[in-house]
């Protein structure tokens, strides 16, 4: 089976996950899909494949050779995210000649070339899409079939390998797939990430990220009678967000360059609740963004009366490079992997994050290659197939080649 088939069909699973959730995992329906990956890897002969009571999947592809060769580890998750609707999934495959794409002709939902130029580059390949109205999950479904078909393509054509170790994870979509990932039972020496964008696409650095929650009281009276006595919370809100750096946005920032993002606001006169994420490359500028929020509450404080607004700014996850800088031969031996698959590495900083930044930070360094696809947490979603073949392949390559390379 081919990658983009076990794709789809694991992308008719709803898998969305829950910031609000108290639970482990997030949703329910996220079990579902753990329980078929971990009959399918039951089938294809990994006899310890299990899910553990938070949703995680994992088994153990074991050694065919007798070399002293690391345990690599190959992790993806199966959350998607809760910007598009991941339920009904309609999905259709292009034979992509160029020009834009009609994902729905009676909605005129279109993907266009003008909105994503990029597309040009996918000319020649075979597309799978949405039908514009949910996303197609391939963040990041379309990194666990890869790893599925790698190990498969292990199995079937005994290419000498040490341990593979095999990781799916729920809730990465909400900064919690890291939370209960059992590192020392994993018990791999490194592992790789596949949860990227497009082909060649290859990352171990990633923003530092934090969240903050402002909560606004305000004091509601007529307006008849308010002068010197309303305090509008809505407004405070307003004036909370102008105090922030103006061209400090994600519209405005790209490459290495940080951002505060307002991701939500809900306000009324009585109580107004901000909802922010901060992130930045450079941990000096990052705790500099922090800071700004403590200082804009203070300044508010003073001007309205304490304890008008109210401030947590928690920390989500740090920048992987710190902890991958001493194990620089993880990287090394992922970007010969790529080359040797005929694929041309572009080591690019991740706009974000993966399960394999917090990973890191818990001992097992794990840096991220791509899947194939991109507009990804977008109804605009594609993944390409000849991509997906050549990822897999690759993924084969590197454990392979692990053999010969030799245990550091």
């Amino acid at each position: 089976m081919r990658a983009y088939e076990r794709f789809m069909k694991y992308a008719a699973f709803p898998t969305m996950s829950d910031g609000d959730s108290n639970t482990i995992p997030s949703t329910a329906k996220q079990l579902k899909l753990a329980e078929v990956l971990c009959d399918e890897l039951k089938e294809m002969g990994l006899d310890d494949a299990r899910v553990d009571e938070f949703g995680y999947v994992y088994a153990t592809l074991e050694a065919n050779t007798d070399k002293d060769v690391n345990t690599i580890g190959l992790i993806a998750h199966m959350d998607t995210s809760s910007e598009a609707s991941d339920t009904d999934i309609k999905m259709s495959i292009v034979d992509y000649n160029g020009g834009d794409i009609t994902l729905n002709a009676e909605k005129n939902i279109v993907t266009k070339v003008s909105d994503y130029p990029y597309l040009e580059n996918y000319v020649g390949q075979h597309l799978i899409v949405s039908d514009g109205t949910t996303l197609i999950g391939a963040d990041d479904k379309a990194g666990v079939a890869e790893i599925m078909t790698a190990v498969s393509k292990l199995i079937g054509s005994n290419i000498p390998h040490g341990t593979v170790k095999i990781g799916f994870t729920p809730d990465e979509e909400i900064g919690r797939g890291a939370d209960k990932f059992d590192v020392e039972g994993f018990g791999a020496d490194y592992a790789y990430t596949v949860d990227g964008g497009a082909l060649g696409e290859f990352e171990y650095e990633n923003f530092n990220a934090a969240s903050a929650h402002i909560t606004i009281h305000g004091v509601s009276i007529h307006p008849g009678s308010a002068k010197d006595r309303m305090k509008n919370a809505s407004l405070i809100a307003i004036e909370f967000d102008n105090l922030l750096p103006k061209n400090e946005i994600p519209s405005m920032t790209e490459g290495y360059e940080g951002f505060h993002h307002l991701s939500s606001i809900e306000g009324s006169i009585e109580e107004a609740k901000l909802y922010y994420i901060i992130r930045d490359h450079d941990r000096g500028k990052f705790e500099k963004k922090k800071r700004d929020f403590i200082e804009i509450t203070q300044k508010l404080n003073e001007k309205y009366g304490e304890g008008t607004v109210e401030t947590v700014v928690g920390d989500s996850y740090y920048n992987m490079k710190e902890m991958l800088t001493p194990h620089m031969y993880v990287i090394d031996r992922a970007l010969k992997a790529m080359k040797d698959s005929g694929i041309e590495p572009k080591v690019v900083p991740i706009r974000g994050g993966t399960d394999g930044a917090r990973l890191s930070y818990m001992g097992l360094p794990c840096p991220n290659f791509c899947t194939g696809g991109e507009n990804f947490h977008s109804r605009f979603e594609f993944v390409s197939i000849e991509a997906m073949d050549k990822i897999s392949d690759m993924l084969v390559k590197l454990i392979s080649n692990a053999v010969d390379e030799g245990k550091r």
